[in-house]
């Protein structure tokens, strides 16, 4: 990684004054098309970095050229490519494992904890034991991916997590219950921070957080068609005397084992390497002309300089680690990570289950699940349009308990009583939620600065969201059903404190960037020529 000065500051790349010369290079590309001066137009600061792309046998390196130019049409047409031949599938394979992650939801709803002798609390621990052994995997799954290269590693555990997935039909008592949770756990730790870490080869800083609320509509869009799917599946109860869950195990497990095959083929190890079925002879992409390669290669470079600093099957060094996890400044985002997403997943999460004890039939409380499903993507993606569009982050973000806050309120005070159909109204905008996890995670892969700080920090950011979510699925307990006051009433003095803990995370960075800039300014002139002057993202 390189030793060059970083001074991280501001809110936006595209905020730069001359007026000082701090910014007469820029490192931040926000715009479409080639512009001047850029990062490397200084000579000296150009043969740096290439040396480092050299050292650190970066796979782009023979298409690095500073004096390289583009139309903004074309950068746009690229883009477009892009999204549908790397988001795209990265959307289907995420896809695949939300479907076997959370398709037990949909299984409860089926008796399945009466046939194989559970009670909720059983059911409990078996999620805690799930999200326990992915918690442990996160990491090292992540720095795996990191050492083979997510192209192999990716597809492998998809296959694997199929495989296991429709092996859950032989699931019959509590031991073997929590053991496939434990496995499935294992597996799939560390897939997201993998996809987040890939998705950042192919895009630039400005351009992720809106693939990445993209990137999470998988979870409602999965969690809706899994309903549809799960309705017909369930309706299968007694065909070869199996339950209709057991069907659903064994279906929705050879999917994903189809689509981690298919992977195999149609993943690219990066934009200067082909997909096994799209490669030419020299190894390189069929999906790009040389042009393209080098526009799509230097157009992350001018972007960010250190996304160059390491290849894509090198391995993060043990100093690596220690300077990702000891960076305090992305402490705040960790530590809002662990507690914001709390409030909506035990409404979101037995949802189904709470319709059942509602009095609602299998399919009804399959299908009445959906409308929150379809909010949740319209208001995940309009929450990431609205971050990028206003390049605000913090703010955006605690839309998302702003939002639950009031719906909490009446879910405490409205009386055991009342219709169904206003518990279930309120349930639904919870579920319904605008999860702007997606920010945090853009905000950590954008705040990490260098390939090795951003694998390890993403997947510490993802760890610390799944500790929130362990204690997610300890909030409902069996004593407290079928409406869950208790529950509910530590849910909303929680998303009250969360949208507290927003605004602290933006004072902190705002406070950071102000120390930062008084720094740079104390630098000389020539200092300043070759600092590198990136900027906190909040």
């Amino acid at each position: 990684m390189s030793d060059e000065k970083r001074i991280d500051q501001g809110t936006s790349p595209a905020e730069s004054t001359t007026d000082s010369g701090i910014d007469d290079y820029p490192t931040s590309a926000p715009q479409l098309g080639s512009v001047e001066p850029h990062v490397f137009s200084d000579p000296v600061r150009c043969q740096h970095w290439q040396d480092i792309y050299e050292t650190a046998k970066y796979e782009g390196r023979a298409r690095f050229d500073p004096n390289l130019t583009w139309s903004p049409q074309s950068e746009r047409l690229l883009k477009r490519k892009l999204d549908w031949r790397i988001m795209a599938w990265v959307w289907i394979m995420f896809s695949s494992m939300d479907l076997v992650r959370r398709n037990i939801n949909r299984a409860v709803s089926d008796n399945m904890l009466d046939d194989i002798g559970v009670n909720t609390n059983d059911y409990n621990t078996g999620q805690t034991i799930y999200l326990v052994c992915f918690l442990i995997a996160e990491l090292p799954g992540g720095l795996i991916s990191k050492k083979v290269g997510p192209f192999r590693y990716t597809p492998a555990i998809i296959v694997t997590w199929g495989v296991l997935c429709a092996a859950q039909a032989a699931i019959n008592n509590r031991a073997s219950f929590w053991a496939f949770r434990a496995l499935l756990g294992f597996v799939q730790g560390g897939f997201i921070p993998e996809m987040v870490l890939y998705l950042s080869y192919f895009y630039k800083s400005n351009e992720l957080p809106f693939r990445l609320s993209i990137f999470y509509t998988v979870i409602p869009l999965t969690q809706s068609y899994g309903a549809i799917l799960a309705a017909g599946l369930l309706a299968m109860r007694g065909i070869r005397g199996w339950g209709g869950w057991q069907w659903l195990f064994l279906v929705e497990g050879l999917i994903a084992v189809v689509i981690g095959i298919v992977s195999f083929f149609v993943m690219p190890a990066s934009v200067t390497e082909g997909a096994a079925a799209f490669k030419r002879p020299d190894g390189s992409n069929k999906w790009w002309t040389l042009e393209e390669e080098k526009i799509l290669v230097n157009r992350i470079l001018r972007d960010d300089p250190t996304k160059g600093d390491m290849n894509n099957r090198q391995a993060v060094s043990l100093k690596g680690m220690w300077v990702a996890l000891t960076n305090v400044d992305l402490w705040p985002i960790f530590f809002v990570g662990l507690w914001a997403w709390i409030p909506f997943q035990p409404c979101a999460n037995y949802l189904s289950l709470i319709l059942r004890n509602m009095g609602y039939s299998v399919f009804e409380a399959n299908m009445l699940a959906i409308p929150g499903y379809m909010l949740f993507a319209i208001n995940v993606l309009a929450c990431g349009w609205l971050s990028e569009k206003l390049n605000e982050r913090s703010l955006i973000a605690s839309i998302s308990n702003i939002w639950m806050l009031p719906f909490f309120i009446a879910l405490v005070c409205i009386p055991d009583s009342s219709s169904p159909w206003i518990r279930y109204t309120l349930l639904t905008g919870i579920a319904g939620i605008p999860y702007t996890h997606s920010i945090l995670v853009g905000m950590t892969s954008r705040n990490a600065r260098n390939v090795g700080t951003r694998a390890v920090s993403t997947a510490v950011y993802n760890m610390t969201y799944q500790v929130g979510s362990i204690i997610a699925v300890n909030i409902y307990r069996e004593e407290d059903k079928p409406y869950y006051h208790k529950g509910n009433r530590a849910l909303l003095g929680l998303c009250a404190a969360n949208i507290v803990l927003f605004w602290l995370m933006k004072a902190f960075y705002v406070w950071r960037n102000k120390v930062k800039s008084r720094q740079l300014e104390e630098m000389s002139v020539e200092e300043r020529k070759h600092t590198i002057d990136t900027r906190f993202a909040h």
